[in-house]
């Protein structure tokens, strides 16, 4: 992959988000992975961080779970609207389908249910293409894409080729039915809105649209794709799919964040926590070994949710720099932070045990 963070031979890439906020090139930034690795959260907060370097920035949900809104404790819809606490960020959430009003009428929906069948996908490409122009439109420096679980982003990328397909269906429908349906808007007053040419006109617009973004999508100075994943066997699975899909749509890749990892920093002796850092730490080495030229962002597992502005600010620090544990296992502070949380657990432990007793007394 084409990738915007150069190192010196023998240095590892710096685990960080940094080089997104310092590429002041980037224009489209995409942020997928497997579902429930907190794709939401990371879009979110990359687009605080680069609304605090860039002059405008827009976050769009093309997830039809649509957490922008949880993750923001604010209501988006299909517009682009101001995210409370700022002056620059804007946030707006997509239903990747064909919305009826933007596209046909009621007449035409047997027409379109006949070309969505043909072609799988073709819905999503147009929902996409109308999105797009909206974007176009406005002048955002920065656009930030929270993506639907890979297979619906890896569909996303398919778009042109998708819009093609429809372009060569409708041809085929306006050679089998194109007077039945001249002849059915005159006899229903529809006038040109069943035209086929009409239509057939939009998709070829909308193909233009995808055609002309698609280039951009392929150049690495103006696109990257952020891999959000966490450090289990079923999301490397996962990312290393993901970034190979990337590659051949020849789209840079050059950022994973791995969430949720438990860093050993419990004093508290658990057999359950070191099962799973020791489990953990073998896929993040793994993602090392397989993306020794990626920046690699570790984040900690919280006992909390992120969600509201200040939630995301406060953890957003974690993306710029490498988070370190609290304490280290087998240092002097490590083993009396232990003894002193095991002396409390045992003080608590006899408290609870002279409970027991009197009110077995008592009974």
């Amino acid at each position: 992959m084409a990738s915007a963070a150069v190192v010196d031979a023998g240095d590892a890439p710096e685990p960080t988000v940094r080089n997104l906020l310092d590429q002041e090139s980037l224009k489209w930034v995409f942020v997928g992975g497997k579902g429930g690795v907190g794709k939401t959260t990371c879009s979110s907060i990359l687009s605080v961080l680069l609304a605090g370097v860039r002059q405008s920035v827009l976050v769009i949900s093309t997830d039809p779970a649509h957490n922008l809104s949880d993750a923001f404790q604010q209501r988006f819809t299909k517009f682009p609207t101001l995210v409370r606490g700022f002056t620059n960020l804007y946030a707006m959430e997509i239903d990747p389908k064909v919305e009826n009003d933007d596209l046909s009428n009621e007449g035409m929906e047997g027409f379109l249910s006949e070309l969505t069948n043909a072609i799988p996908g073709v819905d999503e490409a147009m929902s996409f293409a109308e999105m797009l122009k909206l974007v176009q439109t406005m002048d955002y420096s920065v656009v930030v894409f929270d993506t639907a679980p890979t297979g619906h982003t890896l569909r996303l990328l398919q778009f042109p080729a998708t819009l093609e397909k429809g372009l060569e269906k409708m041809m085929e429908l306006k050679n089998r039915f194109g007077g039945l349906l001249n002849q059915a808007s005159r006899l229903f007053g529809l006038g040109d809105e069943l035209n086929e040419d009409a239509m057939l006109g939009k998709l070829e617009g909308m193909k233009d649209v995808i055609e002309q973004v698609n280039r951009q999508f392929k150049d690495p100075d103006l696109t990257t794709f952020v891999c959000v994943c966490i450090p289990e066997f079923l999301s490397l699975y996962e990312t290393e799919r993901l970034v190979q899909e990337l590659a051949k749509f020849e789209i840079d890749s050059h950022n994973i964040i791995i969430n949720q990892v438990i860093f050993d920093e419990e004093a508290v002796e658990s057999k359950l926590l070191k099962a799973r850092i020791k489990m953990q730490q073998k896929y993040i080495d793994q993602f090392h070994m397989l993306y020794d030229d990626f920046n690699i962002t570790k984040l900690p597992l919280l006992s909390e949710e992120v969600c509201g502005v200040q939630a995301l600010q406060n953890f957003s620090q974690h993306f710029l720099t490498p988070y370190k544990s609290a304490l280290k296992r087998g240092t002097v502070e490590e083993l009396e932070e232990r003894i002193t949380l095991l002396k409390s657990a045992l003080q608590e432990a006899e408290a609870e045990l002279d409970r027991v007793r009197k009110g077995k007394q008592s009974a």
